[in-house]
């Protein structure tokens, strides 16, 4: 028993790591390693996953806000879309076909995948300097961050506000509809639409997840999908992970933290499209 604790207490802690650096959450790490490693009921693995979301949240949100990497109105300003796309997907279950929305998310990850491969053959972290966009300058959603990395203070614009709500929407769409986890959708907006650095996005990214996902662990709760003997240790594993992805990445360069995220999306997104065309493994 103290040892299958230790080793998830161990997953938790890879999984906040990565957590906090791509800014999507534990859930695509700790599901499948506590179904098919452990054999634990894929009900209890996502409520699992959906205490550790918060966690990653808690513990990475608290050090990205203290060094001012967060986009906060920008991710109070997205949240709305998510949770409107959430409420309507959970109304529209069984009214459009899920394998049809797969495919379209599949294929919108795996644009998101090239997009970021271009970023890394361009050899820069923004192909181009954002034009100064009227409605994001009326919101106050521009800002700036100083980067550990190249110890230089970057100042970046958010432009295609519509475009980036339109992806949050329809990433709610996908959670409330299919079930899914929405973490690589809303770095998707804010990295390929509204052309925020990566670093930002990440960090910003990393507080939506945890207001999503402490939307949902109410009902989780109530339906008897916590195990606190897998979730408490899972927890306390994720939250000091988290922390030290805070640190870890600061200190990457965005081209590597691109390097890690370009074949995750490419494997989400496959997996998403296969699922939709009825082939799983």
């Amino acid at each position: 028993m103290l040892q299958t604790v230790l080793i998830i207490f161990g997953i938790g802690i890879l999984a906040g790591i990565l957590g906090a650096i791509l800014g999507i959450g534990g859930g695509i790490i700790i599901t499948p390693i506590l179904t098919l490693g452990f054999g634990l009921d894929i009900k209890y693995a996502i409520g699992a996953s959906v205490i550790s979301v918060i966690a990653t949240s808690s513990g990475a949100t608290i050090a990205y806000i203290k060094d001012d990497l967060l986009n906060l109105r920008v991710a109070m300003f997205l949240e709305i879309a998510t949770t409107v796309g959430a409420i309507v997907g959970a109304i529209l279950v069984g009214v459009v076909h899920p394998n049809f929305l797969y495919v379209l998310f599949g294929g919108l990850l795996l644009f998101s995948s090239w997009n970021m491969y271009r970023k890394l053959r361009a050899g820069s972290e923004v192909l181009h300097k954002a034009q100064p966009d009227p409605l994001a300058e009326k919101l106050r959603l521009n800002s700036s961050y100083y980067d550990k990395n190249t110890q230089q203070q970057v100042d970046y614009q958010v432009e295609h506000i519509p475009g980036g709500l339109s992806v949050m929407f329809g990433a709610g769409l996908a959670s409330g509809m299919l079930g899914i986890g929405s973490g690589p959708f809303k770095v998707m907006a804010m990295d390929t639409v509204m052309k925020m650095p990566l670093k930002p996005s990440s960090a910003t990214s990393n507080l939506m997840m945890g207001v999503t996902a402490a939307a949902s662990a109410t009902v989780y709760f109530f339906n008897g999908s916590i195990l606190p003997q897998i979730a408490a240790p899972l927890a306390v594993g994720v939250l000091i992970g988290a922390t030290l992805g805070t640190r870890i990445m600061q200190r990457l360069p965005a081209r590597w933290i691109r390097i890690i995220f370009v074949p995750l999306l490419i494997y989400i997104g496959g997996e998403m499209i296969l699922k939709g065309f009825g082939v799983s493994f």
